[in-house]
């Protein structure tokens, strides 16, 4: 719709959105985008999550036709870049790449959330699942869970574990063994999944859920133990590694994982929604994607939207039941 001197911006507007409604499309929606789109990494730079973000930005910006342009916002869990887009326009010019944790579970850990991941974060696409492998720094004298948990469980106090952020998968998984074998271990939560690996290769942690992306070269090399896999089923990248449940550890704080996924601030119109999908489901199916997501030791998802919104529906009782069941809660 040609925009007439002579008319108002309010007038056109409101031409625009009439328009909108005999042809079932949006006006902002059909012109976007015209300007660079900023994606949000709620985690410092060089984990696996940030990687994730730069593979795909340089994809997408091929099919949008701007510019894509990362945004670390580390901190809190995710708490900090998933509060900045929540808080942003709904334009589909702010995005985030984030995990489970800033998009689904922090609601259950912490009693003073700035923003609510139903309200605030409209679902647009979930990448992929990532289970996590547990590694041990080589002076643990263990190589299976079942060999883990009795020795956690034999030196009370003793053993201190990593993650990413408190509230991420690798402190829910680390304090549910530590309650469940009372354990008493520390829990130490890093500003990223690289600082934590580096603390564990030089000992001063002993355990870690860590991505295969930053865990491979280390366990390969011998400097890190591969104890097993979160999540159904091994690693297509790791697969001499037996996941957790296949060693006996069926608790379903095991057998859950988390996931990389793409979300917008509420409001944000569904046909920006959509088109942001398509370009994420072309980029991942490009071979070259798929093999480096493969890599890293996810598995490549196929969603949308209303995909995700589901999953999110049917994993939310799972992670409400882990998260009570490991005591954590959080101001």
């Amino acid at each position: 719709m040609p925009f007439h001197p002579l008319m108002s911006r309010r007038t056109w507007l409101g031409a625009a959105a009439l328009a909108a409604a005999f042809t079932g499309t949006s006006a902002f929606a059909q012109a976007y985008p015209n300007k660079p789109i900023k994606i949000v990494v709620p985690f410092a730079a060089g984990g696996a999550t940030d990687v994730l973000a730069r593979v795909l930005a340089e994809k997408m910006a091929v099919g949008l036709g701007q510019p894509m342009v990362i945004d670390n916002k580390p901190g809190a869990a995710g708490i900090i870049g998933t509060d900045a887009v929540a808080k942003a326009a709904p334009d589909g010019y702010t995005l985030l790449l984030g995990l489970s944790n800033s998009m689904l579970t922090n609601q259950f850990l912490y009693t003073k959330l700035p923003y609510s991941p139903e309200k605030d974060i409209a679902p647009i696409y979930q990448i992929a699942i990532a289970p996590l492998v547990l590694v041990a720094h080589p002076s643990v004298p263990v190589s299976t869970g079942p060999e883990l948990l009795k020795y956690v469980a034999a030196n009370k106090g003793k053993v201190a574990y990593g993650s990413y952020g408190t509230g991420a998968y690798p402190h829910l998984a680390g304090a549910y063994m530590s309650l469940t074998q009372n354990a008493d271990m520390s829990h130490v939560a890093y500003r990223g999944e690289a600082p934590m690996v580096q603390d564990l290769l030089g000992g001063q942690i002993q355990i870690a859920f860590a991505s295969a992306l930053q865990a491979k070269p280390h366990i390969e090399a011998g400097k890190l133990k591969a104890i097993g896999v979160s999540g159904e089923r091994r690693m297509g990248t790791l697969p001499n590694v037996p996941s957790l449940a296949e060693q006996g550890l069926n608790d379903e704080a095991y057998r859950v994982a988390g996931w990389l996924a793409f979300g917008a601030p509420a409001g944000t119109p569904p046909a920006i929604l959509e088109r942001i999908a398509d370009e994420v489901r072309k980029a991942t199916q490009l071979p070259d994607v798929a093999q480096r997501i493969a890599a890293m030791g996810f598995d490549v998802q196929s969603s949308s939207p209303a995909l995700f919104a589901a999953a999110i529906a049917k994993e939310r009782p799972v992670w409400e039941r882990l998260i009570k069941a490991s005591g954590a809660k959080l101001d």
